[in-house]
């Protein structure tokens, strides 16, 4: 009886083995059905949509409305410039604040750091009036940089992402710009600090990121959050895992804890579909390249490593300049060639290749030897045709003195 007992076991331990990579695979194959209104994920590189649903949809955006705020800003004033904190009356008591104080001096960076990390909607007022001087002409040129950026289903009504009539974007849109910003080398940063130092403040004071998401992932790299009543729970995202950056947009989740977790859901999918792939090591030989004039090869090494994600459907490819062949001199570490990474086509990376050792420069007699071992059949062919012309010609010479012989011995006789 005992032995069934075990039998039985050790069959259902087999089965559900068995069962469980299927159900990953299936995972891993199937976009995530998520409980918010709108959602988009694309690829940070290229731009591509990878899942969505309703992505096109208007729908209130809330905070994420600071993305356009902090874009503008970003174009238009200097990190270190120190503003006056404008007067600022907030509708509702639960407005997210950064705490200006009315004529407080603050530099801009600060200002930044405040409404990303803290979604001021203080920080958004100040920003705009120092930008265009108003919030109405801010507001004008924020539709105008939606439109240029080809944002076609985002209009804003305030720089700070109250609800309001006409004030709405997309799950696509709200992608789009986040992928925008996420190239913008001074907003980067400021997207992943889960913490940061005001220094214009007198003590410098140390504030902590509200995104639940970014505190939550160690993989996460910002962008934005947002709620309000209309909006439900909104949230911008980037992640970065195996070489591959993805930007994910959640409209209209029901919680902040599902936001999160669907944000979370998506991305997971999204690094489903790519591998990690990386053609060229730091200071790993990557080819090498016959030595002129010398019998061994020269190892030729990339400056530093390319690491990329592809999906299946991709084509990687590693195209260099290098030459058939090296001469010296050459110092060791010297540039090379450069090699080019390319996905599809477009190039993802450009890498020096350096030289593994130093390679001095050809002596007089290393030519010579070089062209005698080069050239040497050649050398020989045209010997052995100078020989039979020489032999034809002495035997020809040979010949001639012979026939004027027998003449003078005839006309002799």
């Amino acid at each position: 009886m005992a032995s069934v007992k075990r039998l039985a076991i050790f069959v259902v331990l087999v089965l559900a083995l068995a069962m469980v990579p299927a159900a990953t695979s299936a995972a891993a194959g199937k976009e995530p059905d998520l409980d918010a209104k709108a959602w988009a994920l694309i690829d940070a590189r290229t731009g591509e949509t990878l899942a969505d649903q309703d992505a096109d949809e208007h729908l209130p955006m809330a905070s994420t409305t600071k993305m356009m705020t902090a874009y503008l800003t970003l174009r238009s004033l200097p990190m270190d410039r120190m503003v006056r904190a404008a007067k600022y009356v907030p509708g509702d008591p639960s407005e997210s604040l950064m705490g200006l104080e009315t004529g407080q001096k603050i530099s801009v960076r600060d200002l930044l750091y405040g409404l990303i990390m803290l979604s001021g909607n203080d920080a958004a007022h100040t920003l705009a009036i120092e930008v265009s001087g108003t919030e109405e002409r801010f507001v004008a040129r924020m539709n105008l940089a939606a439109a240029t950026l080809g944002l076609d289903d985002t209009h804003f009504r305030n720089p700070i992402g109250l609800d309001a009539k006409g004030h709405y974007t997309s799950a696509a849109d709200l992608a789009k710009l986040g992928r925008v910003l996420m190239d913008m080398p001074r907003f980067r940063p400021i997207a992943g600090a889960r913490t940061a130092v005001l220094k214009s403040y007198t003590p410098p004071i140390t504030i902590e990121n509200i995104d639940s998401f970014l505190l939550n992932n160690e993989w996460a790299r910002g962008i934005k959050t947002g709620h309000t009543l209309k909006a439900g729970y909104v949230l911008a995202s980037d992640g970065r895992r195996r070489a591959t950056e993805l930007i994910a947009t959640v409209i209209g989740a029901p919680t902040e804890t599902s936001r999160d977790e669907e944000s979370v859901r998506l991305l997971d999918y999204g690094f489903s579909l790519y591998t990690k792939e990386v053609p060229l090591r730091q200071g790993k030989p990557f080819t090498s390249l016959p030595v002129k004039f010398e019998d061994g090869d020269l190892k030729v090494l990339a400056a530093r490593s390319a690491r990329i994600g592809v999906r299946k459907d991709e084509r990687l490819r590693v195209a260099t300049n290098l030459p058939e062949e090296i001469e010296g001199p050459i110092s060791k570490g010297e540039r090379i060639g450069m090699a080019r990474v390319t996905v599809d086509g477009d190039l993802i990376a450009a890498v020096p290749l350096r030289a593994a050792k130093a390679i001095a420069e050809p002596s007089l007699a290393d030519r010579i030897r070089a062209v005698i071992s080069t050239w040497w059949p050649l050398l020989l062919l045209v010997g052995f045709a100078i020989l039979a012309v020489v032999v034809i010609v002495v035997r020809r010479r040979r010949d001639a003195d012979l026939q004027r012989r027998l003449k003078r011995v005839a006309r002799r006789q």
